[in-house]
């Protein structure tokens, strides 16, 4: 199974400190070896990393470590293939448009029997069932509300049926963001942990290395490695918080987990 990692914040915030943690299970403290990727979302832009190599060997992993783009959602993925060959265009996450924005999707887990039509302009590149997915997700999206994107609670609502109906398919963990909202559904294991004022220090589970966020943050900002509630994230965005959501846990700290199938959000449209 691949790893995620996911960050929702009120203020762009860079997501350096977890990613080190993060890509040492690229083949060093784990055996997700198959590729890995990122994706930042820079008002309508996404800036987009992936590479076939391993996450601890990248030269590009290396340069997301050193250098802090900051931004309200991101969304990165380290890769143990079950389905399809190591090769780029199989690297998660996928970007694809969808009602003139962006949409970015990761997975973990592996679909059986999954086999959708495409009937639109939503098409696999590679052969993951990942991606077909994710095509599958927008093609039906856009079946549903035409060329106008709808409110959130309608899109929440829709999302949530549609994943559901993959997920019956086999494990289906999955991120999935448009920069304005981020949507995670969990078939097995996600965890969040939130970070807001007062900080504290915290220490990454993979690498030897810790931060004292309340020497680098202010009042105003906050975090929230998230997996499991919308509504209470929803909440606290209000108050600052900076967010997550990872597969296992990224730092040394309690995280909540995301209870088995169900479809998280967090956002404002």
């Amino acid at each position: 199974m691949c790893q995620l990692l996911a960050m929702n914040c009120n203020v762009p915030t860079d997501i350096v400190f977890s990613f080190t943690g993060f890509a040492q299970r690229g083949g060093r403290t784990d055996t997700h070896h198959d590729g890995w990727g990122i994706a930042f979302f820079e008002g309508a832009g996404v800036r987009h990393f992936v590479d076939y190599e391993a996450a601890v060997a990248s030269p590009i992993a290396e340069l997301i470590k050193r250098y802090p783009i900051k931004s309200l959602n991101v969304i990165a993925h380290i890769r143990k293939a079950t389905q399809g060959r190591v090769a780029l265009e199989n690297c998660h996450p996928f970007v694809r448009e969808l009602w003139g924005r962006y949409w970015v999707f990761a997975h973990n887990g592996d679909l059986k029997d999954f086999h959708p039509v495409f009937d639109g302009p939503y098409r696999p590149v590679g052969n993951t069932d990942s991606e077909q997915a994710f095509c599958f997700l927008l093609q039906e999206l856009r079946r549903r509300f035409g060329d106008t994107a709808p409110g959130m609670a309608p899109l929440r609502a829709a999302i949530a049926e549609l994943v559901a109906g993959i997920a019956a398919h086999g494990t289906f963990n999955m991120m999935l963001s448009d920069g304005t909202a981020l949507f995670a559904h969990c078939s097995t294991k996600l965890c969040y942990v939130i970070r807001q004022y007062p900080f504290e220090t915290a220490r990454l589970t993979d690498e030897d290395l810790s931060v004292d966020f309340s020497q680098v943050t202010t009042p105003n900002d906050g975090a929230a490695d998230h997996e499991r509630a919308l509504d209470r994230l929803r909440a606290r965005r209000a108050e600052g918080v900076r967010g997550w959501i990872a597969a296992l846990r990224v730092t040394r700290r309690d995280y909540s987990a995301i209870s088995y199938g169900h479809c998280m959000s967090d956002g404002v449209k």
